[in-house]
């Protein structure tokens, strides 16, 4: 049984083109972040460091032109240490020490910095300039600004870009996939084939892929071409069989010993031939008006064993009752082989569900399917695992849909769910 499928979703975050595309805007985001810090950095340590620059040619200037009029210049100001700023008081406690000038980075102003510099000149005073950097700090938003805009415009081209060029490794794998799903629903011509020049893995899993049906479908026909010749070539013998069987004498054991045997091999020879039937598409439905509740309920009473039929508005459907009988035949004659009393049959709308109260039914054939000449497990008891590969057979010429699962309770169910009027 094959999954219900749904189209692609062009919004669906789960589909490769948007991982694909999350993937690009990741990286040139991660990309834009690194570049952008790093020429942050290097832009506000050079502007830093050109305001030092600045602000220590200021104060020598100053310093120079103090010590020769003895007058304060007029870019400078004299003040007592108590007065500086705690920041640039400490700053000049540590430089005095190191004979050097005292630097303080004021960033803390509202939409003003400073870069101030001092030196002590004696009689208490200390010399203090400072240099304007907020044109220097404006500069370097301007930057960031600018990066910014630039990554989001790199992103509105590549975003778009990835998008398309995502599409089309999309499409191919649309295509492999729905090839993949018809091979899976019993179209073994189906190949997927080269689409377009790429050589990349997409190919080599489509070419992998197309190997693999090929294989499969001459596989498959040799099987069926195996099991047809060796149902034709039986029928021959076997009907001599069963002439010969009827010639023996009657009320002698040894004669309804071979005459059972010769009805169950004529049952098997003629249930391998129906499968060779099917599985050569030579089976075609004709469809009638029938009212399902009659058809079920006449059934079931020629059913070998006891069978609970329960009748919920039964619908009259369009289809073959022929082939209907032979699935709910094959699907009683399973539950009384291989389940247990007691057996039920009901009938809802469209629907027949068959239900016993046996082991149910092995996890292999819940995943897989019916399987010729494999019953699953051995508690389901022995047989040739035909019954129900017929009956999905059938089911499938009808377009009908026939399910097995476990009932929650034990017991295995089959549901035999019949195209609506």
């Amino acid at each position: 049984m094959t999954a219900p499928r749904t189209g692609p979703r062009l919004w669906d975050p789960r589909s490769l083109r948007w991982k694909i595309t999350a993937l690009v805007v990741l990286a040139c985001g991660a990309v834009a972040v690194v570049i952008g810090v790093l020429v942050h950095r290097a832009t506000a340590e050079r502007g830093e460091r050109t305001g030092r620059d600045q602000a220590i040619a200021r104060l020598g200037a100053a310093e120079q032109e103090l010590s020769r009029t003895g007058r304060r210049p007029d870019n400078a100001s004299l003040q007592p240490p108590a007065g500086l700023p705690q920041p640039l008081a400490r700053a000049l406690e540590a430089s005095d020490a190191a004979g050097q000038y005292a630097l303080w980075y004021d960033v803390q102003a509202p939409n003003w910095y400073w870069m101030w510099a001092a030196v002590p000149v004696g009689d208490g005073q200390v010399l203090v300039v400072r240099t304007d950097m907020s044109a220097t700090v404006r500069s370097l938003q301007l930057l960031d600004r600018s990066i910014v805009k630039a990554a989001l415009a790199a992103l509105a081209v590549a975003v778009p870009v990835t998008v398309l060029a995502a599409e089309r490794m999309n499409r191919r794998l649309r295509h492999g996939s729905r090839t993949a799903r018809r091979i899976a629903d019993g179209d073994l011509d189906a190949r997927i084939g080269r689409r377009g020049r790429a050589r990349d893995e997409i190919t080599e899993m489509s070419t992998a892929v197309d190997e693999m049906a090929a294989t499969l479908q001459g596989r498959l026909a040799a099987e069926k071409r195996f099991t047809a010749d060796v149902a034709h070539e039986l029928r021959t013998p076997l009907m001599g069989l069963v002439t010969a069987a009827g010639l023996l004498p009657e009320g002698d054991e040894a004669t309804d010993l071979v005459r059972t045997q010769v009805r169950a091999l004529r049952a098997l020879v003629e249930d391998l031939l129906e499968v060779s039937r099917l599985d050569a598409g030579a089976e075609s439905a004709r469809l009638d008006e029938v009212p399902l509740g009659e058809l079920v309920h006449e059934v079931t009473g020629k059913a070998d064993g006891d069978v609970r039929l329960r009748l919920t508005t039964p619908a009259t459907v369009r289809t073959d009752p022929r082939r209907v009988e032979r699935i709910l035949s094959n699907l009683l004659a399973n539950a009384h082989r291989h389940g247990a009393a007691p057996v039920e049959v009901t009938v809802t709308g469209s629907r027949i569900t068959v239900r016993d109260h046996g082991p149910g039914f092995p996890h292999d054939l819940l995943a897989e399917g019916p399987q010729r000449f494999r019953t699953g497990a051995a508690e389901r008891g022995h047989g040739h695992g035909l019954g129900l590969t017929i009956a999905t057979g059938q089911a499938s010429v009808l377009h009908a849909r026939l399910t097995f699962t476990n009932a929650p309770d034990g017991g295995a169910t089959a549901t035999l769910d019949l195209p609506a009027r």
